[in-house]
């Protein structure tokens, strides 16, 4: 594959500003007094870069304020899913719908110290970002063990249930995040080669790029197959469908829309407040949908009279 794209993060990065080590749009801001700047509602800095493998040394402006709010608005509605499914006792996947809101939590608390740029030393950021990237390939993993739940396989809500998602989940994150933070502090120099050129890291993008990816096209097909064929409705697939649709458009905000509004703002926003807003809203849109096809509360018994 030397002569492929295959691996190489080099085109992700040049497409994903704050670009200037890459002589694409810098991602500057309004300019303030005191050298500060507002890009995306926020406050200038110089931190380091977003993307995780990276030339060693570039360093980007601005502190995504904006997108550190949009964050802590979707750590608020995912506590307030999280409560709302507890309530809902007889609904079938219930705690296993609950470990991927854990999971989409646990997302984007990193995704305020990444994305949002939080000040932090260069090493506690590279650590923020391996967990930000291993949290992403467990939750869309749980994601998609989520939608065998509804087959009945096993019985939800039980320890070999729970035990098997989380299990499986936890593995996942630990393999990612130690390729994660190999990549970043170069500890066994395996992956060292990705800081330079192209940016090549096979492992890193299969586990962050490709599988999540195939996750999530999997949890769909599942679905949808179990509410068409099996439960014989067209509802739910409207919050599915929708759910999707909100997922791929953050995505083209933050893959390719994201430079041209850099560079059409003469670097005062990007893509990333939009693609953090609407991964909320698609992760609305999978709650909605598991709760359209499952019960609230155990059905009453008919009540009868006894003379």
């Amino acid at each position: 594959m030397g002569s492929t794209q295959f691996g190489n993060f080099h085109l992700f990065a040049v497409n994903q500003p704050p670009n200037s080590p890459w002589h694409r749009c810098a991602l500057d801001g309004i300019s303030l007094s005191g050298h500060r700047h507002l890009a995306n509602l926020g406050m200038g800095s110089i931190f380091p870069r977003k993307n995780f493998v990276i030339p060693r040394g570039s360093k980007r402006l601005t502190c995504l304020i904006g997108s550190i709010i949009l964050a802590f608005i979707s750590i608020l509605v995912s506590l307030a899913l999280l409560w709302r499914t507890d309530k809902k006792q007889a609904a079938v996947g219930r705690r296993e719908i609950q470990l991927f809101l854990v999971g989409y939590i646990i997302i984007e608390i990193c995704e305020i110290f990444t994305v949002g740029g939080i000040p932090l030393e260069d090493s506690v950021r590279k650590g923020f970002s391996a967990v930000h990237i291993a949290a992403i390939t467990a939750t869309c993993w749980i994601l998609l063990l989520n939608a065998l739940v509804g087959y009945q396989l096993l019985d939800d809500g039980t320890a070999a249930s729970i035990g098997l998602i989380g299990g499986s989940a936890v593995v996942l994150f630990i393999g990612t995040g130690y390729i994660s933070l190999d990549t970043a502090f170069d500890w066994t120099g395996h992956f060292e080669s990705s800081h330079f050129g192209n940016n090549r890291n096979i492992a890193l993008y299969v586990l962050y790029q490709l599988f999540p990816l195939v996750c999530l096209f999997l949890f769909y097909v599942l679905e949808a197959i179990l509410v068409l064929r099996v439960l014989g409705e067209i509802r739910p697939m409207i919050y599915l469908s929708g759910a999707g649709l909100l997922f791929a458009i953050g995505q083209i905000f933050q893959y390719v829309i994201s430079v041209h509004i850099c560079e059409g703002t003469n670097g005062k926003i990007n893509g990333a407040l939009f693609e953090t807003f609407f991964t909320l809203l698609s992760v609305i849109g999978v709650w909605a949908f598991w709760s359209s096809i499952t019960e609230d509360d155990w059905p009453l018994p008919p009540s009868g009279n006894y003379n």
